[in-house]
């Protein structure tokens, strides 16, 4: 009888978390269908996809959570809405308004010759281009990858060049398992598509965004690059984990492989990451990577010698009432920062360690602050 009430203890609050996290309505591929009337706008954003999810028909982007034997290609665009709140997403009704709603405009059908043409064309390749990989997590469809990318891009830098990289998650808060399964059966073609991004764009900037379980995913392409010899790719990238769902003990296995990255890889984490927490007692109460204490001693030693920047976020305000999505607030601020002079991208996080990010309105407050004493963003 004890054991049966301890399990309570500790599964009922679970049970209860994973319930909520799932109770919530959904959008469905429907979603993306072009609105009517829909009209080419040069102000749409274009968002380009590669992806482990089969489609139900070979003409059509009708992607399921089925796992498809080779990488899938498409392009969407969407238009954002003049009224766009930085941060969230502004979902389309029916039909979808361009006014007030991030509104699809039209979408493609690509094969991998005509996807990399497409980036080849927006010169994905020249110096001073960048093109963003943005690997989502846990429990997400496709439509609400999809809207996260464009978000972000639109809050960010609308130049940048935005690939979503999406893997067969069920989008199911009970779907924990097939998720992480998923996860893994996409890692090598996360990894081959990697390297033939690298040479396709061989000035331009890359940036490789992985959240939640999505970042697990990102250090497991990671690590099999290294062990295939491909180290001039893993230089050629920027990463960046936010929120990542990873057991901290198999990161650090993971980074002896991968080895310090340059510019360090970003890890963006949250004391108070409430799904997170639900992911680490669903794996027998491991720590997981994206809630740890950057105040831990032993954190910023271990940020030194890998030459991580891990960057507690708790401060910034959190949406989806779980915490686990202010990388999205981060993301934004951080560009309008940027783009008033605060902070220079790439710089300010050169240095390795464990930071916290701190905003008094729109200004950082001593930019990076660690171990107590504040760091000058050089």
């Amino acid at each position: 009888m004890q054991g049966i009430a301890a399990w309570l203890r500790r599964g009922l609050p679970v049970l209860a978390m994973i319930l909520l996290i799932g109770c919530t309505s959904r959008p469905d591929m429907d979603i993306l269908a072009a609105s009517p009337g829909a009209k080419a706008d040069a102000k749409a954003l274009a968002v380009y996809v590669a992806t482990t999810r089969q489609r139900q028909s070979p003409d059509r982007n009708d992607f399921t959570n089925r796992r498809s034997g080779a990488l899938n290609y498409a392009q969407y665009s969407i238009s954002v809405p003049p009224s766009h709140v930085p941060g969230r997403i502004e979902w389309p009704g029916t039909p979808a308004d361009p006014a007030t709603a991030f509104t699809p405009v039209g979408d493609r059908v690509l094969t991998q010759a005509a996807f990399e043409a497409a980036l080849a064309g927006r010169g994905c390749g020249a110096a001073g281009a960048t093109t963003a990989v943005f690997v989502h997590g846990y429990n997400t469809n496709f439509p609400e990858a999809l809207f996260r990318l464009v978000q972000i891009t639109a809050d960010t830098d609308p130049r940048t060049i935005p690939i979503l990289f999406a893997w067969p998650s069920d989008a199911s808060a009970l779907a924990y398992v097939a998720d992480q399964d998923s996860a893994m059966y996409s890692r090598d073609y996360l990894a081959d598509f990697l390297v033939r991004l690298t040479r396709l764009c061989p000035e331009g900037g890359i940036t490789l965004v992985g959240h939640s379980m999505g970042g697990w995913l990102t250090v497991e392409a990671l690590r099999q690059l290294r062990l295939a010899g491909h180290d001039a790719v893993l230089r050629r990238l920027r990463v960046a984990l936010a929120s990542p769902d990873i057991d901290v003990e198999v990161f650090r296995t993971q980074m002896k492989v991968i080895g310090p990255l340059t510019p360090p890889m970003i890890v963006l984490v949250s004391r108070d990451d409430r799904a997170l927490s639900v992911s680490s007692r669903l794996a027998g109460a491991r720590q997981r990577l994206g809630r740890i204490d950057v105040a831990d001693p032993e954190v910023q030693e271990a940020a030194r010698a890998a030459n991580l920047n891990i960057v507690d976020i708790s401060d910034l305000e959190a949406s989806d009432g779980f915490n686990h999505d202010r990388y999205v607030v981060f993301a934004g601020v951080y560009a309008k920062l940027a783009a008033r002079g605060a902070v220079t991208p790439g710089q300010g996080l050169r240095q390795a360690g464990a930071f916290v990010f701190r905003t008094v309105g729109t200004a950082l407050s001593s930019p990076f602050v660690l171990a107590g004493r504040a760091l000058s963003p050089e």
